[in-house]
């Protein structure tokens, strides 16, 4: 919120107190947080630095700031629930600087489902305004990111359903290219462009517009959503994101995206000189994602907040800031303000033409996201390889525990883990299985074969990396079942002392189950700790030479950043 930059007391005394021959003393500001959904983000950073410029001020002169920050629309939900929760119920204060001012979120879907969790916690108050009555900053719509050659075969009424149906893009388009269907789009649980696509999903095979979807409607078509589901390369929690890891890898990694047509904007910008164009196909009916500005009308936020953020919402409609969110490739709401990015040479069709489906009702929604994580959702089988090595002594072990905690914590019910802990020694590993997920010999239902493995790690010994990798991947190879995403995740604070396998000799035994072979065996790499501790140019050839991503994270960031990992299967 805006109260770590407020002092009242002194800009009451400084306001009218004049010094000779000078104006005025300026007021401190008053600065206001806004969280927002993944797309917006790059709008809401450059928009501050803007506001910053020439801040907005209130009656009493005193300037007005804005600080962004993003999360996945999901995530944006979660968290305005929590804090909802604890200032509605007790145990959180109105007043605490961690609960944002103004909210967005990447469509109306996750929209409405901010306001049917609010309102269940407060069902005589309306918290968070109507969708009409939330002003629009931008919109971006849902399309598919494919390649030129295989476009046509998804411009169709039924693209949904002519994936479910087909294994091979020359099934979609007879004249085009032979090519297996990798499908990706993002989590639902966590990103709105996933759950919009889900929803999209369901209303095709349903037959029906998503606002006319039932319960019985959900439950009668969850075979035929998994059936477009098997198609899935990997989930992810950002839409960016996905859409460069599609550029980076190539079609044969993943042929088709489902992504904002701004991604595809961000991808054709950003191409270097081999890789290939691409381009968006707009479905008949798709999601227009009109991202809106949210003030709530709860406790959290004060008179002198409400009307500080009315004058940052102002702002962020003008005309001059409008250009930022066409700079971005986004659609700007503002109608004086054309979609500069949008354009053919960025793969997008600014005169798209196309019918802007609606949100189903909220106990819909929530349906549907069930069904996604209980049976439509492509099952995974992940080697978690967690760096045990002496150099994890003191606060990066415990934190690395608490993050594996949370990451098996949110496995789904047809998820399976290996954990996996080396040092200068590898051990065989302890797997654990999602309910309903089945698991061979040696696997364990739920929460004690986990928490015994992360109990019983302790920081000793030297780094077999490269080998403890290996070892991961061939326990994919030997235990994994038809239909899995397959990936090794790997954590570690260091560099490889002692492996049997050298760098390259690891890099060709990845190459052997990666995504050129069937298995297509996904390996993502974290450094741990501080500069130096970790070879960075190292994790990320391992990583992004096999179809996954390097990161690095902190004693502070590491949960979250295992968080985002686990979106990924």
């Amino acid at each position: 919120m805006a109260r770590a930059l407020r002092s009242a007391a002194l800009t009451t005394a400084l306001l009218g107190l004049p010094i000779s021959g000078c104006q005025f003393l300026a007021p401190p500001p008053l600065e206001l947080e806004m969280l927002v959904g993944s797309a917006l983000k790059g709008f809401c950073l450059e928009a501050a630095k803007a506001i910053a410029q020439a801040p907005p001020r209130l009656a009493d002169r005193t300037p007005v700031l804005l600080r962004c920050r993003a999360a996945g629309s999901g995530d944006v939900v979660s968290e305005m629930e929590s804090h909802a929760r604890g200032v509605l119920q007790g145990g959180q204060a109105s007043e605490d600087p961690r609960i944002p001012t103004l909210v967005s979120v990447d469509g109306e879907i996750y929209l409405d489902l901010l306001r049917h969790r609010l309102q269940r916690l407060a069902p005589t108050r309306e918290l968070i305004p109507a969708p009409a009555d939330a002003p629009a900053l931008a919109s971006s719509p849902m399309v598919f990111m494919t390649t030129p050659a295989l476009a046509k075969g998804l411009d169709r009424p039924d693209p949904f359903t002519a994936l479910a149906r087909s294994s091979d893009h020359r099934q979609l388009d007879p004249a085009g290219p032979s090519q297996p269907i990798r499908f990706v789009h993002t989590a639902p649980t966590r990103s709105n462009s996933g759950l919009q696509t889900l929803v999209a999903m369901v209303a095709e095979v349903a037959g029906k517009r998503p606002e006319a979807l039932t319960l019985a409607d959900v439950q009668a078509h969850g075979d035929r959503v998994a059936a477009i589901e098997r198609h899935v390369t990997r989930y992810g929690s950002s839409t960016d994101e996905l859409a460069r890891a599609m550029q980076r890898n190539g079609p044969f990694w993943a042929s088709v995206g489902s992504v904002y047509e701004s991604s595809v904007v961000a991808v054709n910008a950003s191409r270097q000189g081999d890789q290939e164009p691409l381009q968006a196909v707009y479905p008949r009916a798709t999601y227009a994602s009109t991202m809106r500005a949210i003030l709530p009308d709860a406790p959290w936020v004060s008179p002198q907040e409400k009307q500080a953020a009315l004058l940052i919402i102002e702002r962020l409609q003008r005309q001059d800031v409008q250009r930022l969110a066409a700079d971005q490739g986004l659609r700007p709401a503002n109608p004086a303000v054309p979609p500069s990015r949008v354009t053919a040479a960025y793969g997008a069709d600014p005169r798209a033409v196309y019918d802007s489906l609606r949100a189903p009702k909220p106990e819909v929604v929530e349906a549907i996201i069930a069904l996604w994580r209980n049976q439509a959702k492509k099952p995974s089988r992940v080697a978690l390889v967690v760096d045990s090595s002496g150099s994890m002594k003191g606060e990066k072990l415990p934190a690395a525990q608490r993050s594996l905690q949370a990451y098996l914590a949110q496995i789904g019910p047809r998820d399976t883990v290996g954990l996996f802990d080396f040092d200068n020694r590898l051990r065989p590993p302890v797997v654990v299985t999602g309910v309903g997920a089945g698991g061979g010999s040696g696997a364990a239902s739920g929460g004690a074969a986990g928490a015994s493995f992360i109990a019983s790690l302790e920081a000793e010994g030297g780094t077999v990396l490269y080998d403890a990798i290996a070892q991961g991947r061939d326990w994919l190879r030997s235990t994994r079942r038809p239909g899995e995403i397959l990936a090794v995740v790997v954590l570690t604070d260091g560099q490889d002392n002692g492996s049997r396998l050298s760098l390259e000799g690891l890099g060709s035994e990845l190459q052997r189950s990666g995504f050129a072979s069937d298995e297509r065996i996904g390996v993502f790499t974290m450094g741990y700790g501080n500069q130096g501790d970790f070879d960075p140019a190292v994790l990320r050839r391992i990583a992004e030479s096999n179809g996954g991503d390097f990161t690095t994270g902190t004693a502070d960031s590491i949960r979250r950043r295992m968080e985002d990992l686990q979106m990924a299967f």
